[in-house]
């Protein structure tokens, strides 16, 4: 299919790959190291499949990851810059990664390069599938007519409305990651508290409250849809979870039954994102009023 411009994303997304085709991304990925081995974290798990990425994680084996480098971001760009195509990237949130950052020194670089090409960087700050959202509404609006310049002001103006709320079921992982205190984690391990969370207007994970058990946690996530949501019946909206999908399903009915939702995506935390959330992570993603 012929085109003027090419929407470039990361696999932070956490798209499935089936959809990122269709949506003729070009997507760009992050890294994982396990096991002295690094993994290129594709949408389609190709080098490291995803249930095995969490069994590894279960069995306390430890994982790093990695941003995209400028250089990367260089290698990836410039058969599309030579091609005559335009490209506008929608990158992982800069509050968690350094990979959007990275995205605008190979940009500079290549508008210098190809003068006569418009290279356009929006900073989602956004993770997961709110990313892949945020990509999802973007592809829409291509699709309908709009030009590079007008699907990324939208995104601009929309991308602090596209709301993130998760739970997690260790709070091990966040207290490695810093996220919470090592007092908080092991005092909620034992009482079985779960936080719930989201991601603020910087992009940064925060934590906002608890409930008491699994499905308290899941419930409170949809009354945070429930709150703050925008016409959340006729909405598409996105579920991820880390290795969970029996929860991911629970929270799709809350939704469908509760609020009337129809058009529900549901799909894994990839291995970049699930490294420092770890397994039994549930997030859902939707446009609300505000984060």
């Amino acid at each position: 299919m012929s085109q003027t411009y090419q929407i470039f994303t990361d696999s932070s997304c956490d798209l499935p790959q089936e959809r990122a085709d269709a949506y003729e991304l070009h997507v760009v990925p992050l890294t994982v190291q396990m096991n002295g081995k690094s993994y290129r974290n594709e949408l389609d798990g190709r080098e490291i499949a995803f249930s095995d990425f969490y069994a590894a994680l279960r069995a306390g084996t430890p994982a790093s990851t990695s941003a995209v480098n400028p250089e990367e971001f260089r290698t990836e760009m410039e058969p599309t810059l030579q091609a005559g195509v335009d490209i506008l990237y929608i990158g992982f949130s800069s509050g968690l990664s350094t990979t959007y950052q990275s995205a605008c020194i190979a940009a500079a670089e290549l508008r210098e390069k190809y003068p006569k090409r418009t290279i356009l960087t929006v900073d989602s700050l956004c993770a997961s599938l709110g990313q892949g959202l945020l990509v999802h509404h973007a592809v829409q609006k291509k699709n309908a007519g709009a030009s590079i310049e007008e699907v990324a002001q939208y995104l601009e103006d929309n991308k602090l409305h596209l709301c993130h709320w998760f739970t997690v079921e260790d709070l091990m992982f966040l207290k490695r990651g810093g996220r919470v205190s090592a007092a908080t984690a092991l005092l909620g391990t034992a009482l079985q508290i779960k936080p719930v969370m989201h991601v603020d207007n910087d992009g940064h994970l925060i934590n906002v409250s608890k409930a008491r058990g699994r499905k308290a946690s899941i419930s409170a996530l949809v009354d945070r849809m429930e709150k703050t949501g925008i016409d959340i019946a006729s909405q598409t909206v996105f579920i991820s979870h880390g290795d969970c999908q029996a929860d991911a399903e629970y929270a799709a009915e809350l939704m469908r039954t509760r609020l009337g939702v129809k058009d529900i995506l549901i799909n894994y935390v990839g291995p970049v994102i699930g490294s420092h959330s770890g397994p039994g992570t549930l997030a859902i993603f939707f446009l609300g009023s505000e984060r």
